[in-house]
Formats: C-alpha cells, sequence, structure tokens
C-alpha cells in the first residue's frame, strides 16, 4: 500500500486541507473508489477505512491480481467531515455538484478539479454517497442513465438491486456523471445509512465491491460471499412512493428490508405539541420497503417510504 495526496490547499490556521488516496498494486488504473465527499457521510468514510484494512490483506497475501492498481480514496472533504457538517463550512456548498471542477474557480470547484484530475482516467469508479435526503437504504448500486452506463457490469457487484434513473441537468456536475462522461464505469454504491456506522451494511458493501474485482479479474480469488444472489434491475420511478399529507413528528413502525402487505400500518405522524395522531401511513401496495425516512421531524408531502413491489 502507499499512500498519496491527490489534492492539498495550505492553511494559515489549521492544518492544511489534504485529500488523501491509498494505492494497492500497480499498472492500468482499474478501480478507484471514493468515499465521503459531504461532512456528514460517516458511513461512507467507514466503508473504505474497513475496505484498506481488507486491500492490504489481500496485497500481503498476493490475492491481487498482477497488472492493476487500485485507489481508494476516504474522504475528499476532511474540514466538513472534522465539524459534521454536510456540505463545505464557509459557502455551503456541495462538492458534489462541482465536478469536474476548475482550477481558476471557488474552493469547493478548486477541490473538485484536484480530486478529478487524480481518479479521471481509472477504468471503474465506485462513489460511496448518500441520498439528498436523510433515511435509510436497501444496500443497492445506482447508475444514471446516461448513454454509457453498463447494467451487466452493475449486475457484478452482486447486490439484490441495482436502480437506474433518468439524468437531471442538475446531475451534469456530479462525480458520477462525469465519470461517466470521460469514459469511466462510474456506480454509487448506496450501504443503508450515512450519518452513522452499521456495521452489517458496511460489510455487505466491502463484500459487493471485492465480488466486483474478483468478476472484473483484479482478485485472484473469490473472497467473502460466495452464493449467487438473483439480481432486479429497477428505475427508481418503478418505486411506489407513501408521502405525508401532514407535518410533525414522524415515527415507524417497518424496517428497511421487511416485507409489507398492502394496507399495513407504516408510521404516523404526531403533533409535535400534544402527541395527538395527525395521520397514519399505510402500504399504498404490497412489497418490500426500499427506502425509509429517517428524521424525527417530516414536512407535508414528504416521500417517507418506497416500495419495491
Amino acid at each position: 500500500m502507499k499512500e498519496t495526496t491527490l489534492y492539498q490547499i495550505d492553511s494559515l490556521y489549521r492544518d492544511h486541507f489534504r485529500v488523501k488516496g491509498y494505492i494497492f498494486g500497480e499498472g492500468k488504473k482499474s478501480l478507484c473508489v471514493m468515499g465521503s465527499l459531504r461532512g456528514n457521510e460517516i458511513q461512507q468514510i467507514y466503508v473504505c477505512s474497513q475496505l484498506i484494512q481488507c486491500l492490504k490483506l489481500l496485497e500481503e497475501e498476493g490475492l491481487l491480481a498482477k497488472g492493476h492498481q487500485i485507489l481508494v480514496v476516504p474522504s475528499g472533504n476532511p474540514y466538513s467531515m472534522n465539524i459534521q457538517k454536510r456540505f463545505w463550512p464557509t459557502d455551503n456548498t456541495d462538492i458534489n455538484r462541482m465536478f469536474p471542477g476548475y482550477d481558476k474557480g471557488e474552493t469547493t470547484q478548486r477541490i473538485a478539479d484536484g480530486i478529478f484530475r487524480g481518479i479521471q482516467d481509472y477504468e471503474n469508479g465506485i462513489q460511496l454517497t448518500s441520498f439528498y435526503m436523510p433515511g435509510d437504504f436497501m444496500p443497492h448500486v445506482r447508475m444514471m442513465t446516461t448513454g454509457m452506463e453498463n447494467v451487466e457490469l452493475a449486475k457484478r457487484f452482486g447486490l439484490p438491486y441495482v436502480v437506474l434513473r433518468e439524468t437531471r441537468p442538475y446531475d451534469t456536475t456530479t462525480l458520477n456523471y462525469n465519470w461517466q462522461i470521460w469514459e469511466s464505469n462510474a456506480f454509487s454504491l448506496y450501504t443503508t445509512v450515512t450519518s452513522r456506522i452499521d456495521k452489517i451494511s458496511a460489510k455487505q458493501g466491502i463484500e459487493a465491491i471485492l465480488h466486483f474485482m474478483y468478476e472484473e479479474g483484479l482478485l485472484t480469488e473469490q473472497v467473502g460471499r460466495e452464493d449467487p444472489v438473483p439480481v432486479h434491475v429497477i428505475r427508481d420511478t418503478d418505486m411506489i412512493v407513501a408521502r405525508t399529507s401532514v407535518a410533525g413528528l414522524f415515527e415507524t413502525e417497518v424496517a428497511v428490508g421487511q416485507m409489507v402487505s398492502k394496507g399495513e400500518l407504516l408510521g404516523r405522524v404526531l403533533d409535535s405539541y400534544t402527541g395527538d395522531v395527525r395521520e397514519e401511513i399505510f402500504a399504498p401496495t404490497g412489497g418490500t420497503i426500499f427506502f425509509l425516512y429517517t428524521d424525527p421531524l417530516v414536512y407535508e408531502r414528504t416521500a417517507v417510504f418506497k416500495i419495491v413491489s
């Protein structure tokens, strides 16, 4: 393993801002794993840290295929991570809306440029990212439909779901989109949580990455999970959404991954002062809870459950 600094901003008053990467193997730039770009993506940096531990052992045991280079970047935003602020501390901008970056632009544009210059040439790119809404997910691989997406490759992670979604105008400044435009196979890998550590889904994420590496010839032996898992390719528009009609305190009766029946009680919205039940939310269809909103306060018309039937 070799440590490298992909980008640095010198600071007058505190330690320098550094984006560090960890390189395994030598040769063709075959795989880059990008961790947290936002300051609350604790699970994402944790997954990268545990993946680095796995790759160190695999490298020592000689199980990494020769002629391939693997790069893991645990965090692209350590300043925000230090203070648990989701976006850039001084102007609240999102680094993952600044790609491919601009080296003479605003601070977050320069950071995105510095990161992208270091990772854009890798054949495959995996981003451990988070959703714009607070919530828990079924572990899955997500891809934008840019016309260059490769669904068959996405299946090689061995996760139960591959989710495709249409590209929107604001997606053109994300890392995933720009990786694809620069001819990398780009995947967004979601584990269950974001702002806390969940060891079970972290292990699932690491096993999925190692499974992909084996399928792509980057590992000489299968590591971890071996049993094949049926992979369902769905579109985000296929999910059935249950929304609130009022605001208040939100409590749930189900968990991510749970099978529910049509009409089953999923959760409630309570009056935040009196505790009276303002609304009960029932399953609009039978299926699996794919997404669950997790903030204790909820607004009217919020998508609190997404169900795959």
